[in-house]
């Protein structure tokens, strides 16, 4: 545990594992902590693509590629590639970080990705990019935050639970899901929750989150897809993007050696 990285400002501190695919363990406001903790919670970091691959494969021009199919989305390709992975650290500060991985395999390209990070009193900023010298490939970017669905831990002999999370945002459509968990490619008016569903926000993501008389935290992004994921008993997560899932095939972005994929989000919050 000596490797992590951690951050202050004000009443602000965060953690974060290098070590353990640059996943921010830990974001605690005021004392008390916002993220799910545990070793695949926190938030960890999405790329070279985001959510789903469909059945592992995708195309970059006339060339198919095979990429592993995870346990826990057969028979898709899950989440990226640098979850799990080393991350080494280019600079910290008190309250900056910025750190590196390379692609490399399943990856069928090289290329490298970055992570930075600022903390604020009140806001944090995560900037991330996929960079190539090489062979251009498509790629996706996004974080994976898994927020607490309450604050104040769940009913015991301490007490009840506090308020549960309550989300507030205006997507301009939702990506229709299909029996196979990937978009049909239609839009639709967003439905009821629970939800495990991609929307879209052209204007760029901006969705807050407010525990009841505690604490608000608004989730901001250029990137114009956010996944919610609320069906969990103890998280809600909000996952901005910058595609859909599947998205390596229906909305490649090319990254080339001279227009790397570039994206940001900051978290900002009050007391309520």
């Amino acid at each position: 545990m000596s490797n992590l990285t951690r951050l202050t400002a004000g009443d602000a501190e965060l953690t974060i594992d290098p070590e353990h695919g640059c996943r921010i363990d830990s974001l605690r406001i005021g004392g008390t902590e916002v993220l799910l903790q545990g070793a695949r919670h926190g938030c960890f970091v999405m790329a070279p693509w985001a959510g789903r691959t469909g059945n592992g494969r995708f195309r970059n021009g006339g060339e198919v590629h095979q990429l592993p199919i995870s346990e826990h989305a057969a028979p898709h390709a899950l989440h990226g590639t640098v979850r799990d992975v080393p991350w080494k650290t280019a600079h910290a500060t008190g309250t900056t970080a910025a750190f590196v991985t390379d692609l490399a395999d399943p990856w069928p390209y090289t290329g490298k990705v970055t992570h930075t990070v600022e903390l604020t009193e009140d806001s944090l900023t995560l900037r991330l990019g996929v960079e190539t010298l090489a062979d251009s490939f498509p790629a996706q970017v996004g974080w994976h935050p898994w927020f607490r669905r309450t604050l104040d831990g769940p009913d015991g002999p301490d007490g009840p639970a506090g308020p549960e999370v309550e989300l507030g945002f205006r997507p301009a459509w939702q990506e229709e899901r299909g029996e196979d968990h990937l978009p049909t490619g239609r839009r639709i008016d967003p439905l009821p929750r629970p939800w495990d569903d991609c929307f879209g926000m052209p204007d760029g993501v901006d969705v807050t989150l407010t525990w009841p008389g505690r604490l608000e935290l608004r989730v901001t992004s250029r990137a114009e897809w956010v996944v919610i994921y609320d069906e969990p008993a103890d998280a809600v997560c909000v996952e901005p993007q910058t595609g859909p899932p599947n998205g390596l095939n229906t909305h490649p972005r090319l990254v080339t050696p001279i227009d790397p994929l570039e994206a940001a989000t900051t978290w900002s919050w009050r007391g309520l």
